[in-house]
This record gives C-alpha cells, sequence and structure tokens, in this order.
C-alpha cells in the first residue's frame, strides 16, 4: 500500500471563528491557527481587548487576524456576530466555540444569576451560535475537505471539581453532550464536532480561582502545575496543537468525541 501523508496537519487557507479569542486558551488556540496559515476571526464581549489581541496577533505571527467583538450571553449578540461574518465570508472552515463564564459561590447561597450567565455563555451561545453560522458551514463543507467545529467544554464537566462553580461543571457536562449530538446530525453533511475539555492552563479564569487575582503574567503557575500528573499547567501549544489536528486532515476521522488537554488530571484518576 502507497498512501501520501503529504499536508496532513495543514489548515492552511481555512477561515475559522474562535469565540472568546481575545485571551486565554481561545487566544492560544487562534495565535495557532494563524501560525499555521488560516485566516482567523476572534470574538469576545470587550471590543477594545478584541481590537487589541487581533492586533497583537497580526504583530507576532503576520496572519490576518479580525476581530468581530460580540456578547454571546445574548442572543442579540449571538445573531449580530453571525451577521457581520456573513457580510464578510462566503464560508466558515472552522468554528471554535471557546467564550465562557464562571461563577463561584456556595451551594446555600449560589443565586439564580450567577447559575443563568454560565448556562447562557457556556451552552446557550454554543447552540445557536452554530445554527446561525451553519449555513456558512455548510458552504465549506465537503466529503473532500470537512468542516469542523469544535466545542472547549472542560475536565470540570468529567469530573467534579474543587471549586464552588456548580453551574459551571453543570454546563460543560451539557456541552460535551451537545457535541455528540450535533455530530450525530451533522456528520453526513461532512461537518465534524468534537469538544476539547481543557485542563489548568494559565487563562484569567484558573487565576482568579487559584487565587491569583486574575494575573496571568509574573505569578508562579509551577504550584499549580504541581498537582498535575504532568508536573506542570498546559502550554498554548498543548491545546492549539490539539485544536490543529482535530481541524486538519489528520484527525478527519475523529467524530463526536470530548478529548481531555489536561496532562492526566482526568485519565489518572
Amino acid at each position: 500500500m502507497s498512501e501520501k501523508f503529504d499536508n496532513l496537519f495543514s489548515i492552511k487557507g481555512k477561515v475559522a471563528l474562535v469565540t472568546g479569542g481575545s485571551r486565554g486558551i481561545g487566544e492560544m488556540i487562534a495565535a495557532g491557527f494563524l501560525a499555521h496559515g488560516a485566516k482567523v476571526y476572534i470574538s469576545s464581549r470587550k471590543a477594545e481587548a478584541c481590537d487589541a489581541t487581533a492586533k497583537r496577533l497580526i504583530e507576532r505571527y503576520d496572519g490576518e487576524c479580525i476581530a468581530l467583538p460580540a456578547d454571546l450571553s445574548q442572543i442579540a449578540g449571538v445573531e449580530s456576530l453571525a451577521k457581520r461574518l456573513a457580510e464578510r465570508e462566503a464560508r466558515l472552515d472552522i468554528l471554535v466555540n471557546n467564550a465562557g463564564a464562571a461563577w463561584g459561590a456556595p451551594l446555600e447561597t449560589f443565586p439564580e444569576a450567577g447559575w443563568d450567565k454560565v448556562m447562557d455563555t457556556n451552552v446557550k451561545a454554543v447552540f445557536f451560535l452554530t445554527q446561525k453560522v451553519l449555513p456558512l458551514l455548510r458552504q465549506a463543507a465537503s466529503a473532500a475537505s470537512p468542516a469542523r467545529v469544535i466545542n472547549i467544554g472542560s475536565i470540570d464537566g468529567l469530573k467534579a471539581a474543587v471549586f464552588d462553580t456548580y453551574s459551571y461543571g453543570a454546563s460543560k457536562a451539557a456541552v460535551h453532550h451537545l457535541t455528540r449530538f450535533m455530530a450525530a446530525q451533522l456528520t453526513k453533511e461532512h461537518i465534524l464536532f468534537n469538544a476539547i475539555a481543557p485542563g489548568p492552563f494559565p487563562t484569567w479564569m484558573l487565576s482568579t480561582g487559584v487565587g491569583f487575582g486574575g494575573k496571568t503574567e509574573g505569578v508562579d503557575w509551577n504550584l499549580v502545575g504541581a498537582r498535575n500528573p504532568s508536573g506542570r499547567v498546559g502550554t498554548a501549544q498543548d491545546i492549539a496543537g490539539l485544536a490543529i489536528f482535530l481541524c486538519s486532515r489528520a484527525g478527519e476521522y475523529v467524530v463526536g468525541q470530548t478529548i481531555a488537554c489536561d496532562g492526566g488530571v482526568v485519565g489518572t484518576s
């Protein structure tokens, strides 16, 4: 048997949208996509932060990165983002549903607002943004080169967390299962769905949880990494590498899966 393995991990020339792309895991994935030749749109709630990240990524990776700010916790924001993207692009090869929110409070006093905000951002927005950009995904999809959707879940959706983040864990478990539902519906149309469940990464969200006050630079992430089976927190290469794999020819036969990217937290527990 003679097979060609040229461009096995290539995403060059693909058009991608990464929500929550102004910082954290979203920025890491967007950077990896840009470095490998994709055209990347990033979205986040704060316009200034979104614009600043797009500018920084362009300067660093010499690619095409466009900021499309939107508040995805509201349906109006979801619809606005999809509309503005459709005005710019005839197709969407890759959608990364990464935008998320968290809320921590004791069980006895956990507020309804904390439940609704997290569910609206982490679950409702994932479903309805996918729905609204489905025409663009269908335009990109073919048997020779399927479109891809990656939903960013969390290991907190696979195991109980140490934090009092009840709605967050429930929302990420919902994202994992929603991924399977969408895969069951749309794989036949050559739109492939998978979820990534990240573990500890040096992000603003984790920083607030471990007492770093939201700082990602100038803090000792080794203190967090020391509790990980791999002895460290994740890097941009870890999360972007997995996303690139799932969006390339190499990952084309992986469908409907939730893959932990966590240094072994789930797999060794």
